[in-house]
């Protein structure tokens, strides 16, 4: 069962659009974040002079999902102005380092192999790393101390915007959601980030002579990264993908213009409009 968390979030510059430097009050493993163009303002301060792992995220005209760096280093500033020169990619750069100074090149090298596992099973990123890290061997009872460490670390990255190792699991089958029409059959889940399509979901080969250029376009980007892969007269979903919105979902699996509001449906044929919005309007 999850607990409460207390997080708390110091800004250096009083810039909320800045470094943040997160934290849990009662753990001593701490998440920072650095906007690229700010990193020359961390060389004041330190917190990333000291042993950690960190994520370089950004984006890309050919890939639809973001893009994901995992790296570890000794002097993590030092390592941040090296991939400063190198990568071109990313725009935000996230470090995990101890407060109390207390993880050790041991440790962040299990750590960065086990962050790379776990960002690569969850999915929601496109890794860049042209090598896999390293598994490092640690006893049983530090592998269980850093492993506690993770889920801290999986809890400030997310909370800092960033859900790197949050897995996408189908819910029950009582809150999965449908959109059907023609060929086309997919299972979905309205969640925190927007309208999730499950793998496998089926999409309308041709869209309709209606369909605007963004319905195209969105499509077309979604074939071009592979997301959406032909199987005869249909399209297939070859991964999760979460849509903003759901009226981008349904039109993206039926290749028309939709409400996704209405299109989407449960189990027992209530649409998402009517369990998400009006019963909730009505209970006010």
């Amino acid at each position: 069962m999850n607990t409460g968390k207390t997080i708390q979030i110091f800004l250096p510059d009083g810039n909320p659009r800045s470094v943040k430097i997160a934290e849990i009050t009662s753990r001593t493993v701490q998440a920072i974040l650095i906007p690229r163009p700010k990193l020359d303002y961390m060389s004041s301060r330190n917190e990333l002079k000291n042993v950690g792992i960190y994520f370089l995220i950004g984006t890309s005209d050919e890939e639809e999902k973001a893009l994901l760096y995992v790296g570890e280093a000794e002097d993590c500033f030092t390592r941040l102005k090296q991939q400063n020169t190198t990568k071109d990619f990313w725009n935000s750069a996230l470090a995990i380092v101890s407060k109390t100074k207390y993880f050790t090149k041991t440790h962040i090298k299990f750590l960065e192999y086990h962050c790379y596992k776990e960002a690569e099973d969850a999915a929601r990123y496109v890794l860049e790393n042209s090598t896999i890290p390293n598994q490092t061997f640690v006893p049983e009872a530090m592998q269980a101390d850093l492993l506690d460490n993770f889920e801290t670390i999986k809890i400030l990255v997310s909370a800092l915007g960033f859900p790197i190792f949050d897995h996408i699991r189908k819910p029950d089958k009582k809150d999965i959601l449908y959109c059907k029409g023609k060929e086309a059959f997919a299972e979905g889940e309205y969640a925190e980030d927007g309208l999730i399509v499950f793998s496998g979901s089926k999409c309308n080969l041709k869209e309709t002579k209606t369909a605007g250029p963004w319905i195209i376009g969105m499509r077309e980007r979604l074939k071009k990264s592979g997301i959406l892969k032909r199987e005869g007269n249909i399209y297939k979903f070859t991964s999760n993908y979460i849509f903003s919105s759901p009226s981008a979902a349904a039109a993206t699996i039926l290749g028309r213009g939709a409400n996704g509001w209405t299109e989407w449906k449960y189990k027992d044929g209530k649409t998402l409009d009517e369990v998400k919005r009006q019963e909730k309007s009505e209970a006010r």
